[in-house]
């Protein structure tokens, strides 16, 4: 089993929180950490189970009544059961009394998002970080907003290692497969299932048979900024209707939107936001993509390897809930569109750049769009980082470097 290192996030958090829940898609391994952090005095539930749903749902105040210190598996399944917990917890305020899991953003749901405010702490668990399978902890984010790039240490990951590693993606069933055959299968099926219960679970949706092709659609935009009117158009959809089935897959962990960062101090920057699946594995599955198809068109590749960035950033992010850091993209709308893909923002004020670029080569002009943040932050602009498919750290001036995408866990 892989180490978890949100695993004492959540063991923390059961020594002063009322309700805990660990949060984040499907097979990323919620119920594997549940477990592991529980004693044998706690008792589990699923609510994948029918017989255990159907009593939570038909009498959510009798099925919790009599639990105390209990897990409750996929509570988005039976979302009035969050009501019957905090009558409770309020009647009884120990800590840890439950510990549950969801696959949906359940704080997005309606009625839900006020029920447990303050007495409930969310830990997100995505899939496998490179970091978490290599079984060393990143310190990649924390350097960087020291303005610190470690050197290089033993062998970094580049070429066809590091597009294996980004087809591979990092769902545990999924890397544990055979061959990239089996595993696009387990991805593909994973995606159907998604649609065929969960989707349902969360949302009324009249045209679910529409979905498996809008989930194509998007992930032909990720990486991109979004153009909802365009993607509605190839399905005879409203922009509306399409930014609401954007939010169902968001509330699922497959996709997120990343907002564009604005300053006053200039005007002409683009408003939309950026679309990024979670996991680049999943990515490439529905794209179709494979190590054959990038060696003979790098184009998809680009999309793919910052789709995959991201995601370690947002699992990285998770990790240092205390920094209150924010991801963001900055483009602007000039003749030339300057723009970073990644700009991070912590607490402080404190400004991080990230470029992705799919290259083993890196020149001056690629920093352009990075200059350009580092104008607009001035003081609060800490470091610019371009994220590459090379082997060695270079800087390219003042708080300005090329560095290898495995620095991102290495």
């Amino acid at each position: 089993m892989y180490p978890r290192f949100s695993a004492q996030d959540v063991r923390s958090a059961l020594t002063d929180s009322r309700v805990v829940l660990i949060a984040g898609p499907r097979q990323a391994g919620k119920s594997t950490l549940a477990k592991s952090v529980s004693d044998v005095s706690r008792s589990y539930f699923t609510l994948d189970d029918a017989t255990i749903l159907n009593a939570a749902k038909s009498d959510p105040k009798g099925f919790i009544r009599d639990l105390d210190r209990v897990t409750i598996d996929e509570i988005q399944r039976a979302p009035g059961l969050l009501l019957a917990i905090k009558e409770s917890v309020d009647e009884d305020p120990r800590p840890g009394r439950f510990l549950l899991t969801g696959s949906a953003n359940i704080m997005t749901l309606p009625t839900v998002a006020d029920s447990l405010a303050g007495r409930m702490e969310v830990i997100t668990l995505m899939p496998l970080a490179r970091g978490e399978i290599s079984g060393h902890k990143p310190a990649f984010l924390d350097l960087a907003f020291q303005g610190q790039v470690a050197p290089v240490k033993g062998t970094s990951v580049s070429g066809s290692e590091l597009i294996e590693i980004v087809l591979a993606g990092g769902y545990p069933e999924a890397i544990a497969r055979s061959t990239p055959e089996r595993r696009t299968k387990w991805y593909l099926d994973y995606i159907n299932a998604i649609i065929q219960r969960d989707v349902r679970d969360i949302a009324d949706i009249a045209r679910i048979g529409d979905m498996p092709r809008l989930i194509r659609l998007f992930a032909n935009y990720s990486a991109k900024l979004v153009n909802f009117s365009e993607i509605g158009a190839a399905l005879a959809m409203d922009r509306k209707t399409v930014q609401r089935y954007l939010d169902i897959f968001t509330a699922l962990y497959i996709t997120y939107s990343v907002e564009p960062w604005h300053n006053n101090q200039i005007s002409r920057l683009a408003k939309s936001p950026k679309l990024h699946f979670l996991d680049s594995g999943l990515l490439a599955a529905v794209l179709g993509a494979s190590m054959d198809g990038i060696k003979s068109d790098r184009n998809v590749f680009g999309y793919l390897l910052e789709s995959f960035v991201f995601g370690e950033l947002v699992k990285q992010v998770g990790w240092m809930q205390a920094r209150g850091m924010s991801i963001h993209h900055f483009r602007t709308t000039t003749r030339t569109q300057e723009e970073v893909d990644f700009v991070l923002e912590d607490n402080r004020g404190g400004i991080v750049g990230l470029e992705v670029k799919a290259s083993a080569t890196v020149l001056s002009a690629d920093f352009r769009g990075m200059r350009k943040l580092a104008e607009a932050t001035k003081g609060r602009f800490i470091a610019g980082m371009l994220i590459y498919d090379g082997d060695k750290v270079v800087p390219f001036g003042s708080n300005m470097f090329a560095v290898p995408v495995s620095h991102l866990w290495n």
